[in-house]
């Protein structure tokens, strides 16, 4: 079977924005009530939940967007099967606008980055943003964070106005990103905002919400935080929400 063959099947590509789960090197705002250690173990965990989700999604091409460049073998590892690509540029709008670029130009409709901090995302919304960019309808699919950010943005043109000269890791992201979409003249949906899990205060909130949880989400990363010496989600200490 053909490549171009598998894009006509499974015309949205949906790739998870990953970095190696490396001590000191990811979720270091967790560390304390963490150790770099135990914050690269539940990265890790993140990761694992984030690929399986990713892998129940109908009509879509999923893969992992990683960094560094290094960490391929630990991607394949992690991933088995799992189409890798190498994160390009110097920040975050420019590592997100050359992956849509390149994933679009393959021939996919439309190109899906999700974020690889939001562990409890209901794998609904990422059916919702495959399944909105899979017909006709919106231009952009945000998927809003609590913090003023996004959990995901899909895209059916890569346009660097929505890229470039965005306050990123501050709460005017969404803002920003749907005023450049206006100004451009693009339609935009948002989808149910989330949570993502970046400080003491969001690792405390993900604790209350496996602990009431019925279903199992994010099974690799309950089973971490169930095993873990934290203490309840009331005893860690809530330092704010936004990066």
């Amino acid at each position: 079977m053909s490549g171009r063959h598998d894009e006509r099947v499974t015309p949205v590509a949906v790739a998870i924005m990953a970095k190696a789960p490396r001590p000191g090197e990811v979720k270091t705002r967790l560390c304390p009530p963490l150790a770099p250690e135990d914050a690269a173990a539940l990265y890790r965990c993140f990761l694992l939940d984030k690929i399986a989700q990713v892998r129940t999604v109908s009509g879509a091409a999923a893969l992992i967007a990683y960094a560094p460049a290094s960490a391929r073998r630990e991607f394949q590892a992690l991933a088995p099967g799992l189409r890798l690509h190498p994160q390009r540029g110097e920040d975050l709008g420019a590592r997100l606008l050359s992956l849509l670029s390149e994933l679009l130009a393959e021939g996919h409709a439309a190109a899906v980055a999700v974020d690889s901090d939001t562990p409890t995302l209901p794998a609904r919304l990422l059916q919702d943003a495959v399944d909105r960019l899979s017909r006709p309808g919106p231009d952009v699919v945000l998927g809003p964070t609590d913090d003023g950010g996004y959990y995901l943005i899909g895209v059916r043109a890569a346009r660097r106005e929505l890229f470039e000269g965005i306050a990123w890791s501050t709460p005017a992201v969404l803002r920003q990103t749907l005023e450049r979409a206006g100004a451009a003249g693009l339609s935009a949906e948002c989808l149910t905002p989330w949570f993502d899990v970046d400080t003491p205060g969001d690792l405390a909130r993900l604790q209350t919400a496996l602990a009431a949880a019925d279903d199992g989400p994010a099974a690799h990363t309950a089973r971490f935080l169930a095993a873990s010496s934290l203490p309840p989600p009331g005893g860690v200490v809530h330092h704010g929400s936004h990066r």
